[in-house]
């Protein structure tokens, strides 16, 4: 059996140390020391690791920089913080402008466990698409879902598809012509995870089962091609669904965000 520590350093190792290696076409990269910000069509992010060498004036203006090369783009930038970071990293954001989203629980599990996760419920149709106009039904989907503008989010699933077709597989769930949710899966490709992202369903088709539903297929894709863990950033509405079906918390994130309108 795998530790909740020895999945959060597989994770450390896996996932966040990787992620350099497997952006779409359209986010552009850029290095500064420990930091890598990348710049998206949505807001930009920052990724960091090994920052406990750092004095704290060094850290102070590691953030600047980054803040102020999202400002000199007029972009919001999400900083993704982890729970096991050192500990001021988050009062130094705080210090440098930055302000806290909902923090998210890290949850891991086997592929291979969450096959049987849920059939979907009567009338609900779950099948694979590449086809642009579904993306952008979805992103009218997650649009109402959150509500807020993720008109974004249709180029940004085109993209990645286009950019490493073999690594995302989205799935929609219909109820006759209604898309009522959506999600993917994403492979990391040379290591041993896939992430379990999107998964949002209209309100009023929750607690159908059709988030277990969609887990259940994306799970099976994941285990034919030999992948051994499902990784989710899980919400506090979805991680208490996931641990049930047998994912385990092994750590929160939580981005810090800054924006040109604060």
């Amino acid at each position: 059996m795998t530790t909740r520590n020895e999945l959060l350093d597989l994770h450390d190792q896996q996932v966040r140390g990787t992620i350099a290696s497997r952006l779409p076409n359209n986010w552009k990269p850029s290095r500064d020391g420990p930091v890598l910000q990348i710049a998206t069509p949505a807001r930009g992010l920052a990724f960091a690791q090994d920052l406990d060498g750092l004095g704290v004036e060094e850290l102070d203006a590691l953030i600047g920089r980054v803040r102020d090369r999202s400002a000199a783009r007029g972009q919001a930038i999400e900083w993704k913080t982890y729970g096991h970071d050192r500990q001021d990293l988050t009062e130094r954001l705080r210090l440098a402008g930055f302000a806290p989203e909902d923090e998210e629980t890290v949850v891991i599990g086997l592929a291979d466990d969450l096959t049987a996760a849920g059939e979907a419920p009567n009338g609900i149709a779950i099948r694979a698409t590449t086809d642009l106009t579904d993306l952008h039904r979805i992103a009218v989907m997650e649009s109402e879902v959150w509500g807020a503008d993720w008109s974004w989010l249709a180029d940004d699933l085109r993209d990645r598809i286009e950019s490493a077709p073999e690594n995302i597989v989205v799935i929609v769930a219909e109820a006759a012509d209604e898309l009522v949710s959506a999600a993917w899966l994403v492979i990391i490709p040379g290591t041993e995870f896939a992430a379990l992202w999107g998964g949002s369903t209209l309100v009023q088709w929750r607690r159908k089962g059709i988030y277990r539903a969609l887990v259940a297929r994306r799970a099976q894709i994941a285990a034919d091609r030999g992948i051994k863990y499902l990784l989710v950033d899980a919400s506090k509405d979805s991680s208490p669904i996931l641990q049930r079906l047998g994912l385990h918390a092994v750590g929160t994130t939580t981005p810090w965000v800054w924006s040109p309108t604060t």
